[in-house]
């Protein structure tokens, strides 16, 4: 089968243009369109400042997010073909029960195009808003189990989980095309994360992993479904990649140094940086997006952090060059399981110049992968 290529969707207003870009992807030939689920930023407003990126002059601060339901709702009206999937959301903010309803009503609406791209959560979103935000890969766990046991009956059910107990609840409505619920894809990197997804998920979206890591952890899931009788035919493994590309290789290097892409580094935790010999910026015992929450972190604070990235890290974990090694890197993560692979251009975030060249040659990097060009 053909490797799929998806991209990020437009997350911020004004809403018709995110409609507008939705639909002039799928004429371009992506396969899949992603939307966050996020109240806040993985960028500390302290550095989204006009002498770090010129988006601060017209978009005040980092953390604006349209909500990603009524988003896909919105985008799957005005298209036909392309997939439309979270990456992702979680059951901490948003009830099993409401996640089951919400996705079946996005499927009837996308006429069965949806895919519930579901984590364990993210500090940021959760413990600021008093959302308490533990236990999160169990409740993570437990919420796939209530999903899927409300998509497989119309009747009441009960249930007696550690998080939650439904008696007598019910959900009557059937998927689009009956006996197919949407598929659920995790955001799973974690050992743990990645046995729940062999056992229970259809799907895989993990990001910032080299081609080794991505390798190894899809031989983790693939263990845990054949412990568990699964069928993989089915299972769908993506690879999410925040891509830079350029005309020049050594013009991306120069972008990747910028302070809005090193700060993807920061919400790693600090076994990332320990395994290949480095010290995580904010200490050893950072647990990544688990303790990251952008807002508690002043612009020097957040300036040294990102001083202290190393380069290597970047630019081990973040793809960069011509269009042609983009291609090359991607058939990498194919040959090593990926299925579907989303590029994200965050190349403007390093270099606000290159926003117009940066998304042309992208489109020769999504002909080259599908063997369109």
């Amino acid at each position: 089968m053909p490797v799929k290529v998806g991209a990020p969707g437009a997350i911020t207003p004004p809403a018709d243009l995110v409609i507008k870009t939705a639909k002039r992807n799928e004429e371009k030939g992506y396969d899949s369109l992603w939307y966050p689920d996020h109240w806040m930023s993985w960028h500390p407003e302290s550095i989204w400042t006009e002498d770090i990126t010129p988006i601060a002059k017209f978009q005040p601060n980092p953390h604006v997010y349209l909500d990603p339901v009524a988003t896909m709702a919105a985008v799957g009206v005005v298209t036909e073909r392309v997939q439309l999937g979270t990456c992702v959301t979680e059951p901490v903010r948003r009830h099993p029960a409401m996640l089951a309803n919400e996705w079946l009503t996005l499927d009837h609406i996308t006429k069965g195009r949806v895919i519930l791209g579901l984590g364990s959560g993210e500090a940021e979103n959760n413990e600021p808003y008093g959302i308490p935000f533990e236990k999160t890969v169990s409740r993570f766990e437990e919420a796939i189990t209530i999903i899927k046991l409300l998509w497989a009956n119309d009747e009441p059910v009960d249930f007696d989980g550690q998080f939650w107990t439904m008696r007598d609840a019910v959900n009557g409505m059937q998927p689009y095309t009956p006996g197919k619920p949407p598929p659920i894809w995790t955001g799973a990197h974690g050992p743990r994360m990645c046995r729940i997804t062999g056992r229970l998920a259809d799907g895989w979206l993990p990001s910032l992993l080299t081609v080794d890591e991505y390798k190894e952890k899809l031989g983790i899931i693939r263990e845990s479904a054949a412990k568990a009788g699964r069928d993989l035919s089915d299972f769908e493994a993506g690879m999410w990649n925040y891509a830079i590309v350029g005309t020049d290789h050594e013009d991306t290097h120069r972008i990747l140094e910028a302070p809005l892409l090193k700060a993807y580094m920061l919400v790693l935790g600090a076994e990332a940086y320990q395994k290949r010999g480095m010290t995580h910026p904010f200490g050893d015992d950072f647990h990544g997006l688990s303790d990251y929450i952008p807002t508690r972190y002043g612009r020097d604070e957040t300036l040294k952090a990102i001083d202290q990235i190393p380069f290597e890290l970047i630019h081990e974990l973040m793809p960069h060059g011509t269009p042609d090694e983009l291609i090359a890197i991607a058939r990498d993560y194919e040959a090593a399981g990926a299925q579907h692979i989303m590029l994200w251009n965050v190349t403007f975030l390093g270099d606000f110049t290159k926003v117009g060249e940066s998304f042309h040659l992208m489109d020769d990097v999504l002909a080259g992968i599908k063997g369109t060009a």
